[in-house]
């Protein structure tokens, strides 16, 4: 698990940021959780060669 957290800023357009915040709430979850999951995802699916580690390996929970 990581034992840091880094701020990631990005801009995107108010009308999907507010489509985007709807859709996190009616699921319960933060756009911070999804956005987490989403980079998580990207990671393990475009790695390459990398070796990841345990945590964030295919399969294994991380917590969000």
């Amino acid at each position: 698990m990581e034992n840091r957290t880094a701020r990631l800023t990005i801009l995107i357009d108010p009308q999907k940021k507010k489509i985007f915040e709807e859709i996190c709430a009616a699921k319960d979850l933060t756009s911070s959780q999804v956005v987490r999951r989403l980079v998580r995802q990207y990671i393990i699916d475009n790695a390459g060669n990398r070796e990841l580690p345990d945590w964030l390996k295919p399969g294994t929970k991380n917590g969000d």
